[in-house]
């Protein structure tokens, strides 16, 4: 694959990939310049030599009599035109394909494979680069909550002219459900967890996280169903019939907001935890960021949503993998009601007991591995390792500030006592300064070798 010589880059909302052409008749000079050229848009799309990366096939355009083809191709929302002889692998429009940067080149490595787990992947792929954090994203509509939102210009209208008008009824009314239902810090107390309400509120944080929106919304048809990605959409959709024209299609136009921190890790989980988001009292944006916000939140979940499916589609593939594992964004509200986060990622594992029934089989034992990862205001970063076997449980406790060390030491025979009070044996129990460390998901894996 060659980029054409003196070709520049556009920039539309998509991931793109190429290689640079030279002729034998060139002279030095020329040579030197499309060297020059494809070096400059390879630069431009951040991909440093001998690095991967996935890139979309947009367009490809075959010539006539010849093995040659010129290909488009997206990447980090770039796009570039190259020519490729792409011989016995065939690539069509919406093909994903895995490509190195060999100097001023790209080399084809491959492309996804025609299995489940490569339509995941695609949808994942075109997704991460436009994630947008919860935390900072309910914040802003806080601000459109009370503040209201700047309508988009009509014709003849000049900028200053525009006042912050109410959100539509059905957008209000989705935004304060969600909110109410939204737990606080304040709400859960040392020893709470032994107390069956407080259980029954952890379990509908969890329901309502909006992984399991059309699971939900499949058993419960709906659409006043309480669940954050479901409210995410009935916002989108109110917001778009405020709007003139063929909204919905001015909508998937739209190039979402996405937060730096998950564009430069977009499948780590969890993130690391950033600094607190902007203050819900910032000033009010404008129909169209807000749909771009809201199409970037929307991102997040459908990211998190299918990041647990190609893990809990590799089960079996390489041990340990987990049977199945779930990544979830959990909102809540501090005290001066500001938006923050938890991250959560809980996993099955299973294995054969060394005992047989009395059929004669070896019954399936399940290790269930609880992740939790929180920032909370006073006490710092805080990660939870949480593991259940049977009846046995070890947990651990990461903390970054010494003092926040302190006190959870302290609190270690509380939680133990909790933990014994429901049944259970605790193997382990401690707590650790820093963070721990966790593995992100690659997709290059899956790919077919094929070359060109």
């Amino acid at each position: 694959m060659k980029l054409p010589s003196g070709q520049q880059s556009s920039t539309p909302p998509a991931p793109a990939t190429s290689k640079p052409t030279q002729t034998h008749e060139a002279t030095q000079p020329a040579r030197e310049t499309a060297a020059l050229s494809a070096r400059q848009q390879l630069d431009q799309v951040q991909l440093a030599n001998r690095e991967t990366i996935l890139a979309r096939v947009a367009e490809v355009i075959n010539r006539q009599g010849s093995a040659n083809a010129e290909v488009l191709l997206d990447v980090r929302g770039k796009s570039l035109q190259v020519n490729a002889a792409i011989g016995a692998t065939e690539l069509t429009r919406g093909d994903w394909v895995k490509v190195m940067r060999a100097g001023n080149e790209l080399q084809l490595m491959g492309k996804l494979a025609a299995t489940p787990e490569a339509a995941i992947t695609r949808a994942l792929a075109q997704r991460m680069p436009w994630q947008q954090s919860l935390d900072s994203g309910l914040a802003k509509l806080m601000t459109a909550l009370n503040q209201g939102v700047i309508p988009e210009l009509t014709p003849g209208q000049l900028p200053a002219s525009r006042s912050p008008q109410p959100l539509p009824e059905a957008a209000r009314q989705a935004l304060e459900s969600l909110l109410a239902r939204l737990p606080t810090s304040s709400a859960l107390a040392p020893g709470a967890g032994t107390q069956n309400n407080t259980v029954q509120q952890i379990r509908q944080w969890v329901a309502e996280s909006g992984l399991f929106a059309e699971s939900r919304l499949a058993q419960t048809p709906s659409s006043a169903l309480p669940d954050l990605k479901l409210a995410i959409g009935r916002m989108i959709t109110s917001l778009l019939a405020e709007q003139p024209g063929d909204a919905a299609m001015a909508f998937n136009r739209l190039t979402p907001l996405a937060s730096p921190g998950l564009a430069l890790a977009p499948l780590q989980f969890p993130q690391a935890l950033a600094s607190p988001p902007p203050s819900s009292s910032a000033d009010p944006t404008s129909v169209g960021q807000t749909l771009r916000m809201l199409a970037g939140m929307l991102n997040r979940i459908t990211v998190n949503q299918l990041h647990s499916q190609i893990l809990t589609a590799r089960a079996g593939g390489e041990a340990p993998a987990p049977a199945s594992t779930m990544l979830m964004d959990l909102p809540w509200v501090t005290p001066q009601n500001e938006p923050r986060v938890a991250q959560l990622r809980l996993e099955q594992h299973k294995e054969d007991s060394a005992s047989k029934g009395r059929d004669g089989k070896r019954a399936a034992i399940s290790e269930w591995r609880l992740n939790l990862s929180i920032d909370l205001e006073l006490a710092g970063a805080l990660n939870f390792e949480i593991a259940l076997r049977q009846q046995e449980v070890s947990a651990r406790v990461w903390a970054e500030k010494q003092d926040t060390l302190k006190q959870v030491n302290e609190e270690l025979p509380l939680l133990r006592r909790s933990l014994i009070e429901l049944g259970l044996e605790v193997t382990d129990l401690e707590c650790r300064r820093g963070s721990p460390s966790y593995p992100a998901t690659k997709l290059e894996h899956r790919l077919v070798d094929t070359r060109a």
